[in-house]
């Protein structure tokens, strides 16, 4: 069985594509999975990391306002159409997956024109332009959320399987968890990120947050500012007096399936995995959509989870520290609005998704006509 898998730019693609190739040779030890992907890409890095062999196309992204620059992705597109055609023909593969981000296209594309059974996962609850695309010649799409559903037009049948989530997100219980960051096993444990470099705006909410609540007998905070803005961060701290033990202050959280175990409320960003993270853990959130993402896509995803009544969401440009608070305290004085949260953050989780679309995706391989 030999599988090409392709998507990548950012880590909402390539980790998808990763926890679906790792199902796969789960599945089946002997599949043969290599990837596709650009040398400008976090795939470059993380894929061979990964332990999977990688071959690079020469493609760039269309802007959505015409340009120079339009001109040369529409050169890059046809050189990269060129790439995979050879690609294709050498590695001969029975499956071709795509999890989204332009590099996906021509792959995708010249192997559904050839008759080799492909299809695509959306991660998004407002899918990108590529996918879109490609629903037209694909067999399947497999949905990270069910508003996705109305954007796509295309033949390919769709299935909602959820967002496929790493394995070990699912393998530390809250006991263990606690234990591990030395926290308080009788205080609810309020957990913070705004992604690996972290968010400003986050961090200066949750700053006047943890003034807040620093001290208090009843919640505990887990915090992680981003590399770049720890330094500043902690140098505010310092000139604010300091917090008190109950508050706990990292650049990064090297062990995110540890720190989603402890946490009883989470505030993120929106992107779509964390979030797929945090229901299959049951985990209620607090959710600041990245303003900047194509699109607006992040605020998608949070409104989402918010009608299932999993969240709550904050806009960026409406976050200060009085309105985190004041979430937050409401939410700590009524338990069973919070209860509320973690049981429609878990009835929302999909956390066999990567098993659903593994077995999914394999099966198309009986569907090629010869």
């Amino acid at each position: 069985m030999k599988i090409i898998v392709s998507g990548g730019g950012t880590g909402g693609h390539i980790y998808p594509a990763l926890t679906i190739a790792d199902t796969i040779k789960k599945l089946y030890p002997e599949a043969e999975i290599r990837f596709v992907g650009t040398t400008h890409g976090l795939e470059k890095d993380l894929v061979p990391r990964a332990g999977y062999p990688i071959d690079f196309i020469d493609v760039q992204g269309f802007r959505r306002s015409l340009g120079v620059d339009t001109f040369r992705s529409v050169y890059k597109l046809f050189i990269g159409l060129g790439d995979a055609k050879k690609l294709l023909a050498v590695h001969k593969p029975d499956l071709v997956i795509g999890t989204g981000g332009y590099v996906c296209g021509p792959v995708v594309f010249l192997a559904a024109m050839q008759g080799i059974p492909s299809c695509v996962q959306e991660q998004n609850a407002l899918p990108g332009v590529t996918n879109k695309i490609l629903s037209h010649f694909v067999k399947k799409i497999f949905l990270g959320y069910k508003e996705a559903d109305k954007y796509f037009k295309g033949k390919a049948q769709k299935v909602f399987t959820g967002n496929p989530i790493r394995e070990e997100i699912l393998s530390h219980t809250r006991w263990e968890a606690l234990k591990f960051f030395q926290l308080d096993m009788n205080k609810k444990t309020i957990l913070i990120a705004g992604g690996s470099l972290g968010a400003a705006s986050i961090n200066k909410a949750a700053f006047q947050l943890e003034k807040d609540l620093s001290g208090r007998d009843d919640v505990q905070i887990l915090h992680a500012t981003g590399k770049n803005n720890y330094e500043a961060y902690m140098k505010q701290v310092e000139e604010a007096g300091g917090f008190k033990p109950n508050i706990h202050v990292s650049p990064y959280l090297y062990d995110m399936p540890m720190a989603l175990a402890a946490a009883d409320l989470a505030v993120f960003r929106a992107g779509a995995i964390g979030l797929a993270e945090l229901t299959a853990k049951g985990i209620p959130s607090i959710l600041i959509p990245f303003p900047y993402a194509t699109g607006n896509h992040q605020e998608f995803n949070a409104r989402a989870l918010e009608s299932a009544g999993a969240a709550q969401v904050i806009l960026d440009r409406e976050l200060t520290g009085e309105a985190l608070h004041e979430k937050v305290e409401r939410l700590l004085l009524h338990d069973k609005e919070l209860r509320q949260m973690q049981q429609a953050a878990a009835k929302a989780g999909r956390p066999e998704a990567a098993m659903e679309i593994a077995k999914q995706a394999t099966a198309l391989i009986n569907t090629r006509e010869s």
